[in-house]
């Protein structure tokens, strides 16, 4: 049998499995494939299209001790590489101390109807429309004294997964980035603008150089400020980035051995605790339009939040702050069972909703004296225990006086804590989708509203980003 692109992957899965003399076993196939752009200078310079696949075998052993776990993944497995990949998992699984996340492995779930078809593929057939627009922007960008630098990025990818116990799923996840940064001639003013997609149906590169130009002209006047509390327009990118990093330390257990910043003081969790007097939702939902993620888990490995016993587990819409109140933190079975919380596990898309129908231009509109950031990035975490985090503003800070942009000034260096942010908020704009800046590489599907908050920690001035 060959395991070349010619292969079914479910055909590769079920091999596995037949090799398998473990316990239990569980194979996951990711057929993944890719198209991009890039340009600069208001032209293309690269594009191209990659196809790849890999395999992970996760096979269990009973003793006497419990059962032990062993992961193994492989890209470009051919068909003689096939049971070796099997034996090392099986052999890792021997060696190892039993998991502590042991569970029996899951059973009824219903088989994906397309189980045995091909995987998806992309191509440069997804940039279409976007590529003659794209040419347009440059053209306009051009006329404008401002050049144009940036790449379109589409992904796709098939996960297979089948088990010993009879699962059989298989889940499609389209993925695509669009980031788009105009500089001025000299290189002394920037400016950045960036949007997720499933498709690249729904972005236009044309109007996203034209809000790039109206903030170079803002740019042109250069105003200096000092470190300090200053009354702050996050945008939705931003709001995006520090949410998606409280929710990964939103784990169940951390949470209850007083590890996180939604542990309680004397012992247990803050569930149930107002976080926000806005009243804020916070969820995920694999079927939320526009942002569809994996119905059910893909756990290539074990971690906090995260168990690859649930494979296969089916992922609900889960709600975890409501009403402005902490309602979930993530759980495994495992730490569900710890914990005495429900199941709730890891999400693959993450929405806030506010209640605020206000775009973030009328936001500005209405600031009497304020900040409007454009991103964040190189967030780092500073105090897990209140989760400070620190970081940067980028690719323009904006002073606001009278519902007026007035200039760009320095760029900042911050500290804060989502979580503590949230309780201090005193407006959500309109929910909107949004690509997280800095967390792009590894999670692209958020819809959050701009936040206003009257005080944000802007700790020191940052040179030369």
């Amino acid at each position: 049998m060959s395991t070349s692109r010619t292969t079914k992957p479910h055909e590769i899965v079920e091999r596995a499995l037949e090799l398998s003399t473990a316990d239990g076993c569980v194979v996951i196939a990711d057929e993944e494939s890719t198209a991009n752009l890039r340009w600069a200078g208001n032209a293309l310079t690269t594009n191209g299209v990659t196809r790849g696949r890999t395999l992970t075998v996760i096979a269990t052993v009973d003793g006497k001790e419990g059962t032990a776990s062993g992961v193994v993944s492989r890209s470009a497995v051919t068909a003689a590489d096939l049971e070796p990949l099997v034996r090392a998992a099986e052999a890792a699984a021997r060696g190892a101390d039993p998991a502590e996340d042991a569970q029996p492995l899951v059973t009824g779930t219903p088989a994906s109807p397309d189980f045995t078809d091909a995987p998806a593929e992309t191509s440069s057939a997804v940039f279409a429309d976007f590529a003659p627009a794209l040419g347009e922007a440059f053209a306009r960008a051009r006329a404008g004294g401002r050049e144009l630098y940036g790449f379109a990025n589409h992904e796709l990818v098939s996960t297979y997964v089948g088990t010993s116990t009879g699962l059989r799923l298989r889940h499609d996840q389209p993925m695509g980035t669009l980031e788009l940064n105009a500089k001025s001639p000299d290189r002394q003013r920037s400016a950045w603008a960036g949007r997720s997609t499933r498709d690249f149906k729904d972005v236009d590169p044309t109007v996203l150089d034209a809000e790039l130009a109206v903030r170079l002209g803002w740019a042109e006047r250069k105003i200096e400020l000092p470190a300090g509390r200053y009354e702050t327009l996050l945008p939705p990118t931003a709001v995006a980035d520090l949410l998606i990093y409280q929710m990964w330390s939103a784990a169940a257990r951390d949470a209850v051995e007083g590890r996180t910043v939604f542990s309680k003081p004397g012992g247990g969790t803050r569930l149930g605790e107002k976080l926000s007097e806005l009243p804020l939702t916070l969820r995920s939902d694999p079927n939320a339009p526009g942002l569809e993620s994996a119905p059910f888990v893909i756990a290539h490995s074990s971690g906090d939040d995260a168990s690859v016993f649930d494979n296969g587990l089916p992922v609900p819409a889960t709600e975890w702050i409501s009403g402005g109140e902490l309602a979930r933190l993530t759980t495994t079975r495992h730490s569900a069972g710890l914990t005495g919380l429900p199941v709730s596990p890891a999400f693959g898309n993450l929405i806030l909703d506010g209640g605020g129908d206000k775009s973030l231009e009328e936001m500005v509109a209405a600031t009497e004296r304020g900040l409007l950031l454009t991103c964040l990035w190189y967030i780092r975490e500073v105090d897990p225990a209140t989760l400070l985090l620190t970081g940067l503003t980028r690719d323009g800070v904006y002073l606001v006086e009278n519902g007026q942009v007035v200039g760009e000034v320095n760029n900042f260096r911050f500290n804060e804590s989502p979580v503590d942010l949230l309780s201090r908020a005193t407006e959500a704009g309109r929910t909107e989708k949004t690509l997280p800046r800095e967390w792009s590489d590894w999670f692209t599907r958020a819809a959050m509203p701009a936040l206003r908050i009257p005080d944000f920690n802007m700790s020191s001035v940052s040179k030369g980003v």
